[in-house]
């Protein structure tokens, strides 16, 4: 990973990635609790309100939401095999009269102005920009409904220059909070609450689980380099955030739409 131009995850084999992080419970740092946490701070919601988790993967936020919410919702991911284990999951939660599952773009939402209470994204909206999806998915939520999305995010104003080039490569629009949160307010929400998804999130829940499905994934894919690299490149980000985790990590920003 010693290149002159640091990989990004966008350069690796699609097809790879989807197999590889359909292994996993998440696709992303996070938890239940921080989850919970974070639909503490949305009011009024009923068996008659409506959540569209966008990014869902798998479903591991998707089934906390289904759990401590009476309302609908709807989860929307851009791989059918991330759906297929998602209908899974909620056939054996018996709670898939609750949640519909459909396959698409979050950057291409096929739903009707104004049709939910809430939009949620864990560890996704990085695929069009924290900017950009706060601005496009506004018109899709209902007036003085939510948004509650995680996003990576700079802790300090400067940095040691390997995590500093390295996040810049991975995703230009990381930001300071400060920053993400004025965006935020831009776009026609006020900020109703952040806060910063702790280490265990991202070392018990994240990278810790991906050891033994690393090792399955190298065995399947002996002799082929862009399986081992992309296995080195995820080796590679969780030791830069051992190193560096002081810096940076996943905020967690809650909304209201005016």
């Amino acid at each position: 990973m010693n290149n002159d131009k640091e990989q990004t995850i966008y350069d690796f084999d699609f097809s790879l990635i989807c197999e590889y992080f359909s292994s996993l419970e998440r696709q992303g740092p996070g938890s239940e609790e921080m989850t919970k946490l974070a639909l503490s701070f949305i009011d009024g919601l009923t068996e008659e309100s409506k959540i569209v988790d966008l990014g869902c993967g798998t479903g591991g936020q998707t089934a906390t939401l289904a759990q401590n919410t009476k309302a609908s919702i709807t989860a929307l991911d851009l791989f059918p095999s991330f759906i297929d284990k998602l209908r899974d999951r909620f056939a054996k939660l018996k709670l898939s009269d609750r949640v519909n599952s459909i396959v698409g773009s979050m950057d291409e939402l096929p739903f009707a102005d104004r049709e939910f209470d809430v939009i949620w994204c864990e560890g996704a909206i990085y695929n069009i920009g924290f900017k950009h999806g706060l601005e496009y998915w506004h018109k899709f939520i209902k007036s003085g409904g939510y948004i509650a999305v995680t996003e990576a995010s700079w802790f300090t104003e400067n940095r040691p220059e390997e995590i500093n080039n390295f996040w810049n490569e991975a995703y230009p629009e990381i930001d300071t909070i400060p920053n993400k949160v004025q965006q935020m307010q831009s776009a026609g929400y006020v900020p109703v609450a952040t806060f910063i998804l702790p280490e265990e999130c991202w070392i018990d829940n994240f990278y810790t689980l991906q050891k033994e499905a690393q090792e399955i994934f190298l065995a399947k894919y002996p002799d082929n380099p862009a399986a081992t690299n992309l296995i080195g490149y995820q080796r590679h980000e969780a030791e830069l955030y051992s190193k560096y985790k002081e810096y940076y990590g996943y905020v967690f920003y809650i909304g209201k739409k005016i």
